[in-house]
């Protein structure tokens, strides 16, 4: 992200933490004041509105959904000028990344493992591979590949992704 200082870099920034962060922050402040009152007790969920700021969980979700459709979409036999847009469209993504400890984890990735971008399927192979690096390191479920575009391009198998189920 750029080198310019705003408001969003202080310690609040929804992009750069979340509520689970907050939770944390607040169990260490209670641990140092040797306080044996029970968190959950204490820490009351506020009214969850739909128009505020995304926090980091959030923003992440919202990304990779829409990583994953860019890869869901992209073409099959893609000629070279695709194949470098989508190049820098990753770079230039992982430079404005909002929370700059993502994007700079996500610009290792990128330097690690270079995009595939070869084809629709490679693309979104090594996109899930990518994802199931993050959410590894975060200790969340890792997403089956083979299910990649039954996930985000044909719909799941089942048909439960058809608008006709969707409006029974």
């Amino acid at each position: 992200m750029s080198s310019r200082k705003s408001s969003l870099d202080a310690e609040n920034c929804r992009s750069c933490s979340s509520f689970q962060d907050y939770v944390k922050e607040a169990k260490k402040k209670f641990q140092k004041e040797k306080q044996t009152v029970n968190i959950k007790e204490i820490i009351v969920e506020p009214p969850v509105r739909k128009d505020c700021p995304l926090d980091k969980e959030q923003l992440g979700h919202y990304s990779w959904s829409l990583l994953h459709t860019i890869a869901a979409k992209y073409p099959e036999n893609p000629s070279s000028m695709v194949q470098k847009e989508i190049k820098d469209f990753f770079a230039i993504f992982s430079n404005i990344y909002p929370c700059e400890l993502c994007a700079h984890d996500f610009r290792e990735e990128l330097r690690r493992y270079p995009i595939e971008t070869e084809s629709q399927e490679a693309l979104s192979q090594w996109l899930c591979r990518i994802h199931n690096k993050v959410n590894a390191k975060l200790g969340k479920e890792l997403f089956d590949c083979t299910k990649v575009n039954s996930r985000w391009r044909d719909g799941w198998p089942d048909g439960s992704c058809d608008y006709q189920t969707k409006l029974e």
